[in-house]
């Protein structure tokens, strides 16, 4: 991937894409294509990067997923229904952008043949117990699949876990409700979950298309920490905030896995004071 390279973005608009977006330009590569749903966010994305080509649409719009797939080398699959409790009420909405949207830029890419072609999977697919890491996981199979019809192009996935401050997570929930002292809801305080920065992730990406084999997924080494930790963390930066503890919700695990054998308690941990420095120096 170079200055020449053509990059579709699906999902270009959100946390990670605009992020992602930010890298390539970094990178020389102005030729690039967002596809998202969320108008004013792309909107956003074209005022921050005026070169970046805007579509407006959903990728299980064939005629979306064609046109913006016109003459690129790459492409880059971010869009996903991602919050675990959505995904367990509206399944059909999760199987739409999840996994036939996927199957739709995959379709597409075994007549156009482009370069590459990575899936931002997650740690959620190891385990499969909600229906969102179900569709994960189903998202990982269609790529290796893909692999074995079209030689020529290079199918890659790459998983891992929680982007710290991407849309919807936890810290963009409790921030403005510790900084004005009202009572923040936690699931479980021992459970835990792997956790790195956004740049962190994108280094993964790029690390991936270079070194990665084949489309088995690529999976980082990565640091867990209880949420009983994370809270305090966020306390002690935000505000002591009131906590309601409401349990583990349908579909989410009290341990995370990257590979399917060894579970976010039982990997180096981060400490309050460390995970204050990492991810909350600059709140």
């Amino acid at each position: 991937m170079d200055s020449s390279s053509k990059v579709l973005v699906a999902g270009g608009s959100g946390y990670l894409g605009t992020a992602l977006i930010g890298r390539l330009v970094s990178m020389g590569i102005t030729n690039i294509v967002s596809v998202s749903r969320n108008e004013a966010s792309a909107v956003s994305l074209k005022e921050k990067f005026p070169t970046v080509e805007i579509i407006i649409g959903d990728i299980v719009d064939l005629w979306i997923v064609k046109k913006s797939m016109k003459g690129v080398t790459d492409v880059m699959i971010l869009s996903a229904l991602k919050h675990v409790g959505i995904a367990e009420k509206d399944v059909r909405s999760c199987v739409n952008t999840n996994i036939i949207g996927c199957m739709n830029i995959i379709n597409e890419s075994l007549v156009t043949k482009p370069d590459s072609v990575v899936f931002i999977s997650s740690d959620k697919a190891a385990q499969g117990t909600g229906v969102y890491g179900i569709s994960k996981k189903i998202g990982e199979k269609l790529i290796e699949e893909a692999e074995r019809s079209n030689p020529n192009t290079k199918y890659r996935t790459v998983r891992y876990g929680n982007v710290w401050a991407s849309a919807g997570s936890i810290s963009t929930k409790w921030k403005p409700k510790m900084k004005s002292g009202e009572e923040v809801i936690l699931t479980d305080p021992e459970a835990s979950r792997f956790f790195w920065t956004v740049e962190e992730a994108l280094d993964l990406i790029f690390e991936c298309i270079e070194k990665a084999k084949d489309s088995t997924p690529y999976i980082p080494s990565m640091k867990s920490a209880t949420m009983g930790v994370v809270l305090q963390a966020c306390r002690e930066t935000w505000g002591m905030s009131p906590v309601k503890i409401i349990g583990l919700q349908p579909g989410e695990n009290k341990t995370e896995t990257m590979d399917g054998k060894v579970f976010s308690d039982q990997v180096p941990q981060f400490t309050v004071e460390e995970f204050k420095h990492k991810f909350l120096t600059n709140e």
